[in-house]
C-alpha cells in the first residue's frame, strides 16, 4: 500500500503525485509500476504508470495525465488527496532503463518524448545529472503548447547541472513568447535536425503514445539509424 504524501498541478490536464511506499525497494530510472483502484462494489481497475523518480528512497513520484473517459486517471488527477492510500505493484521493467555506463567511451544518449511520455525520461535525466555522468544526453520533447510541458523545473535544473545535457522542445500548436520558430508537428526532417547523428551510434529511448512511437521509429530507420536497438515504451487506450 502507498500513501499519498503530496499532490500538485503539473499541466492543465495533469497532476504530480508523490507516494510513500513502505518496503519499496527503490527503482531504476525508466521503470514503471502498476496502480490498482477498487470500487465500493468490488470492481477493480489496474493501470501502469511511469515513475519520474529513481533511487533507493521510499518516495515514488508520478505524473498522471487525465484521459477524460478513463477509469483511473480522472480519479488520480481530480480526486485523490494527501493521506489517501493506493495499491501499487512494482517496480517493473528492466529493458527501458538507464544506468550510468561502465565503458570508457560511452555512446551518447538520445531521448525522444511525446507529451506525458517524458515522465520516465525525466527520471533518466535526473539520474544522469545527479550522477554527474559525462555521457552526452539529449532530449527531444514534442508537446502541444508551453503549458503542456511536464517537469519544467527539473529539466531546467538539468540544463544547469555539470552533466552534459541538451533539450529541444517542439511545439505543435503554440510556441512560448519570444520564440520565433513556427509551431508545427514533429516531422522527419525536424527529428533528424534535433537528435544525435546516426554516425555517433546513440542509445535511443522513445516514449509516448503508440502512434507517436511507431512514427518516430519509422523515421529513425529512414534517417539511417539502427532501430533494432531502440528502447521504446508505448501507451494508449483507457487510463
Amino acid at each position: 500500500m502507498a500513501r499519498v504524501v503530496a499532490v500538485a498541478s503539473e499541466t492543465p490536464t495533469a497532476r504530480r503525485i508523490v507516494l510513500d511506499v513502505a518496503g519499496w525497494p527503490g527503482n531504476e530510472a525508466g521503470q514503471h509500476l502498476d496502480l490498482r483502484l477498487t470500487a465500493e462494489d468490488g470492481y477493480q481497475a489496474t493501470r501502469s504508470y511511469s515513475i519520474a523518480s529513481h533511487g533507493a528512497s521510499s518516495r515514488v513520484e508520478l505524473a498522471v495525465d487525465r484521459v477524460d473517459d478513463g477509469e483511473v486517471s480522472p480519479f488520480l488527477v481530480d480526486d485523490v488527496m494527501v493521506g489517501d492510500e493506493l495499491e501499487v505493484h512494482g517496480p517493473l521493467g528492466g529493458w527501458f532503463v538507464w544506468r550510468p555506463p561502465t565503458e570508457p567511451e560511452p555512446r551518447p544518449v538520445q531521448l525522444i518524448a511525446g507529451g506525458s511520455g517524458v515522465v520516465p525520461l525525466v527520471a533518466m535525466v535526473r539520474a544522469h545529472a545527479e550522477a554527474g555522468d559525462p555521457t552526452p544526453f539529449r532530449l527531444l520533447y514534442a508537446v502541444r503548447t508551453p503549458e503542456d510541458v511536464f517537469f519544467r523545473p527539473e529539466l531546467r535544473a538539468a540544463l544547469d547541472a555539470d552533466a552534459p545535457f541538451a533539450l529541444t522542445t517542439v511545439y505543435s500548436r503554440r510556441t512560448p513568447p519570444g520564440d520565433d520558430t513556427a509551431p508545427g508537428r514533429l516531422t522527419r526532417d525536424r527529428l533528424g535536425a534535433a537528435i544525435v547523428p546516426a554516425a555517433a551510434h546513440p542509445r535511443i529511448y522513445v516514449c509516448g503514445s503508440t502512434p507517436f512511437v511507431e512514427q518516430v521509429i519509422t523515421w529513425l530507420g529512414e534517417l539511417g539509424y539502427d532501430t533494432r536497438g531502440v528502447r521504446a515504451e508505448r501507451f494508449g487506450g483507457s487510463a
